[in-house]
């Protein structure tokens, strides 16, 4: 969880090469019908404690969307569990903000992804 696998797991690449640390600016890379986008963020939170792991990002200037997201794996018993947390918003700059809806709906797929990902 802590070195970008629940992204590169999931078809994204990651010009990160260590362990995820606050204030860590990394380039994701997503490649889809033919196109390769840039997602620039930067690491804001990380938790690495017993039963529980994870971190969070902001996006950053470039990136299609506004906003933050964070991914928390934890253990209740013998159940493992992922909390995704998304709150994004239309970027400013074009042609994002207009694509908007459907990155949305790009978010709820990539969702999924994630899910199979880390079974």
């Amino acid at each position: 969880m802590l070195r970008w696998k629940v992204k590169t797991a999931s078809g994204f690449d990651a010009d990160a090469t260590g362990p995820v640390s606050p204030g860590d600016r990394v380039v994701v890379t997503a490649r889809t019908f033919c196109l390769t986008i840039l997602e620039p963020v930067e690491v804001v939170a990380v938790v690495g404690k017993p039963g529980r792991s994870g971190f969070s990002y902001r996006t950053l200037p470039g990136h299609p969307v506004d906003g933050e997201e964070a991914f928390i794996v934890h253990r209740l018993g013998d159940d493992v569990h992922l909390t995704i947390r998304s709150l994004t918003r239309a970027a400013v700059r074009q042609p994002w903000r207009v694509l908007y809806p459907l990155l949305l709906v790009a978010q709820r797929i990539v969702r999924r992804r994630y899910l199979r990902a880390l079974r």
